[in-house]
């Protein structure tokens, strides 16, 4: 991808990567093979890269209003992933 294509700013403040992003996740299953492998393959970025990008993003406001059902969901699937590194963490040290 173009840096030109991660800045131009479309739909509200959502960058036309940002969509793409979006789109990904909403039907990444329908891509063949392993998710990191598409994530390379689409986005030209690791997967480290990937998830630290779409994490700011389900942050965004802009990002809630283009799509409110899938950010509330991966803000969701954030949510009980950080509750259950937390309950282990806890758990370990008691």
């Amino acid at each position: 991808m173009s840096a030109t294509a991660e800045t131009f700013q479309v739909d509200g403040g959502l960058s036309e990567r940002d969509q793409q992003v979006l789109a990904f996740e909403r039907q990444w299953w329908k891509y063949a093979g392993a998710k990191e492998q598409a994530i390379r393959e689409l986005f030209d970025m690791s997967a480290t890269r990937y998830y630290q990008v779409l994490n700011a993003l389900i942050d965004d406001p802009a990002a809630l209003a283009h799509d409110p059902m899938l950010v509330k969901r991966l803000r969701r699937m954030r949510s009980t992933r950080q509750r259950q590194r937390t309950a282990r963490r806890l758990g370990s040290d008691a």
